[in-house]
């Protein structure tokens, strides 16, 4: 068995069709109804043949036929049957109108089995490429699930959702990056955005996750936590040898959040965060002190500084990259996320995440043409109900 066979076996329950020996048909697939109508074809063609008071014949539009077969199928051999049924059909039709030795109905035969063959040819090479999307296909989705975990809806003492979106067609994965992880320091989160696509930015992304999910654990201070992350990136760059290595970067968030509500934020070159706190306005996190991206200082100079604040219960934070606030409409305006988070912050982080994705979309008419991720953070600590966290944030004023 091969290594793609195993994988779509042992993954049949989490991705649908992976398990099974067949190719699932992909969006866009012709019903099972649409066999019929090479028929149907068929049946006008000789209709209109018997019931036409011209001596002129409309055999050759029989050719359509098994072309059609080829098109609305999925089975190799159904153009080779349906050319089977349409030779019959010619037979019938030259027989009727007493043009058997006709030069008309020998083209036409030979141009039906020749389409015929064509088509055969075609089903056939549709499957494998479709086969071989499917494998594509789980081979991602596989690399997601390694790369891009899963975010439980709680985190320790945060509710976390996460919405991904990558902007290549058929991708699953991309240049964004995210995780969320508790460790003994408290929650610990990172949102970034690798420059440039492809298989490149997805490596890259890999060695920031690796090195972050060790480092969040092993460092209490966020800000080396940062450091650990640029000595990993420069070491994977130049290790990978990278096209242009000389100007690969990332840039990226990083947040923690202890139990007793004091967060902590870092930013190297990556868009704010922004806050969303019960009857306030959002409130963007910025930093004083602007922060070049990972990558372009030497390592041993990655010293950011930390943004200290402290968040109550109820408290959300939207961490996101560049793909959601660069969305254009057809006007060229970018997508205003801090004007529209408010109308979408109802419910919860995976619904106000959903809802956002979708005024996303209807403000820029379609899927928009980016990686874009979001990652909202709601303080919640453990033990404290949705009501108490509500008076809590009340009786803090």
């Amino acid at each position: 068995m091969s290594a793609t066979g195993w994988i779509r076996t042992r993954l049949g329950v989490l991705l649908p069709g992976a398990g099974s020996g067949g190719v699932a048909g992909p969006p866009g697939t012709w019903p099972k109804t649409a066999l019929a109508l090479p028929y149907i074809g068929m049946l006008l063609v000789v209709s209109l043949d018997y019931f036409s008071n011209t001596k002129v014949t409309v055999e050759p539009a029989l050719t359509a036929v098994p072309a059609l077969a080829a098109v609305v199928s999925r089975r190799a051999w159904y153009p080779l049957l349906i050319g089977v049924c349409t030779e019959l059909a010619a037979f019938l039709m030259a027989f009727y109108n007493e043009a058997l030795g006709a030069s008309v109905h020998s083209a036409t035969v030979f141009a039906i089995a020749l389409v015929a063959a064509i088509g055969w040819v075609s089903v056939t090479l549709r499957l494998r490429q479709e086969r071989a999307l499917a494998d594509a296909q789980v081979v991602a989705d596989v690399a997601r699930r390694v790369l891009l975990r899963r975010v439980p809806d709680r985190v320790g003492c945060v509710r976390a959702a996460v919405h991904y979106a990558a902007a290549a067609e058929h991708a699953s994965i991309g240049g964004d990056l995210y995780e969320v992880v508790n460790t003994r320091h408290g929650v610990r989160a990172v949102v970034g955005d690798v420059r440039g696509k492809g298989l490149n930015a997805v490596e890259t992304a890999a060695a920031v996750l690796g090195a972050f999910r060790e480092a969040a654990h092993q460092e209490p201070a966020l800000e080396k936590v940062a450091g650990w992350l640029a000595v990993s990136l420069d070491r994977a760059l130049h290790e990978n040898d990278h096209p242009g290595v000389e100007e690969e970067f990332v840039t990226l968030v990083l947040i923690g959040v202890g139990p007793d509500g004091a967060a902590e934020i870092v930013n190297c070159g990556h868009p704010s965060p922004l806050l969303l706190r019960a009857d306030e306005p959002v409130r963007a996190l910025e930093l004083n002190e602007t922060v070049p991206p990972l990558g372009v200082l030497d390592p041993c100079d990655v010293k950011p500084p930390v943004q200290r604040l402290a968040v109550r219960p109820g408290d959300r934070i939207l961490l996101f990259t560049d793909g959601v606030i660069e969305a254009r409409d057809r006007h060229g305006v970018f997508y205003p996320l801090a004007e529209r988070l408010p109308q979408c912050a109802d419910g919860t982080p995976g619904e106000v995440l959903g809802r956002l994705h979708e005024d996303v979309v209807r403000h820029v008419g379609r899927v928009p043409g980016d990686d874009a991720a979001m990652l909202l953070l709601q303080y919640e600590p453990v033990g404290v109900l949705p009501h108490q966290a509500a008076e809590q944030v009340l009786a803090n004023g």
